[in-house]
């Protein structure tokens, strides 16, 4: 087709190598303006809304919805001024396009809707219609703080996701006691997340090792350093984060992966912090975290934290590692024995800080502030006593707080 360009799969990270198109926005024929969602690109980590970077016409859609096509493949062609989503090696045009001094001109008739790609996904979970709400980013843009102030607005009606069938009123209902239930399809991101765990407890040899760490000299610390100058704001994550990072430092063969029948020990010592977001379970990775040090971490999540809330995260951002933390105390939660998130080996679970009395010097009462520690690695990269030797260590740097401190050698 002369004229015509081609739209292909856009490469979303270093290592991404092929992609499942799980939606078409478009159909074949409908003209776009730039900043149009046109499909949604779903890796075994992420879902990413792929938006035209220029107006144009979709012509031809050559592949179907549900398919799993390798970067760099043609998967339709348009009418756009020499521009496609991706060019021959694969790079993708920005999801979310730098924000305009004057938002694109609206089709005649119609108001132009301009929002992020995780406010159309908390819009559609929330029925929210985007054309009834007021964005507060530049030009007018929609983010996804907008629809939950829409939500919660007085008089706002409960809506309908996209999909979900509301359910009927019928005798069964009008007779009594059976309940009214909501079916909400899955998230990309939640499904994608389903599909990854369910792998992992299937094909990971997984064993479980708890240990307690008292933690009253970090509390201490924590509290004396949150009224310091220019300090960052510290959670007991932070000190967890940095104190795993010292501890595959000072054992690395812990900070190894499993990879096609060997182990592949890795050279950095990076780290995955598991985040709940609207859009559910996130994994981004804080690099190199034994040379950031306490301030340096507190800065690295915060920023992670933001990007994963706005739906920001790119593929890169969640890859590597070799142990995740995920740290359910705040809610209450004793301890938690989580699942690996493949390809790493080991996660290593936080529960909440618990006050108690134990024997101390000459028998007399001690109070202590402990957390439980519960490693969940993977048996093919870890056997018993390297997992402990690993557990320990942190539980030791936690007990030891002055020493994250310093600055690594």
């Amino acid at each position: 087709m002369a004229g015509l360009t081609d739209v292909l799969l856009p490469k979303l990270g270093l290592t991404m190598k092929e992609g499942r198109l799980a939606e078409w926005r478009v159909t074949a024929g409908q003209p776009v303006r730039k900043g149009d969602v046109l499909f949604v690109v779903e890796t075994d980590k992420i879902a990413t809304e792929i938006e035209a970077p220029a107006d144009g016409e979709m012509r031809e859609i050559l592949v179907e919805a549900g398919e799993t096509v390798p970067v760099g493949m043609p998967v339709a062609r348009w009418t756009g001024p020499g521009l496609a989503v991706g060019d021959g090696t694969g790079e993708a045009a920005p999801a979310s396009p730098p924000p305009q001094s004057k938002p694109p001109a609206p089709r005649e008739g119609e108001r132009r809707v301009v929002a992020t790609p995780l406010a159309r996904r908390v819009a559609r979970q929330r029925g929210i219609d985007l054309a009834r709400v007021a964005g507060s980013g530049p030009s007018g843009r929609i983010k996804a703080i907008d629809i939950e102030r829409a939500a919660a607005a007085p008089g706002a009606a409960p809506g309908t996701a996209p999909g979900t069938a509301s359910p009927a009123v019928g005798a069964s209902f009008a007779a009594g006691p059976t309940p009214v239930r909501r079916r909400r399809p899955a998230s990309r991101v939640e499904a994608a997340m389903a599909r990854r765990l369910v792998a992992a407890k299937r094909d990971i040899p997984h064993f479980y090792l708890s240990m307690q760490a008292e933690i009253s000299r970090l509390l201490a610390i924590k509290e004396e350093l949150a009224g310091a100058p220019g300090m960052p704001r510290l959670t007991l994550n932070t000190f967890v984060v940095l104190a795993l990072g010292r501890a595959l430092a000072d054992m690395p063969e812990a900070n190894a992966l499993w990879e096609d029948d060997a182990i592949v020990e890795l050279g950095r010592v990076d780290v995955a912090i598991a985040m709940q977001t609207d859009a559910g379970l996130l994994v981004p990775v804080l690099r190199d975290v034994p040379a950031l040090g306490l301030e340096g971490v507190a800065r690295a999540a915060a920023a992670l934290a933001e990007k994963a809330r706005a739906g920001n995260l790119a593929l890169d951002d969640m890859a590597g590692g070799a142990v995740c933390v995920s740290n359910l105390g705040m809610h209450g939660v004793a301890a938690v024995a989580p699942i690996v998130n493949p390809p790493q080996a080991a996660i290593l679970g936080v529960g909440a800080v618990q006050e108690l009395f134990r024997p101390g010097p000459g028998g007399a009462p001690d109070l202590r502030r402990e957390i439980t520690l519960t490693l969940a690695a993977d048996h093919r990269v870890l056997d018993g006593v390297r997992a402990a030797g690993l557990l320990r260590r942190v539980a030791r740097h936690l007990e030891r707080p002055a020493l994250l401190l310093r600055t690594a050698a």
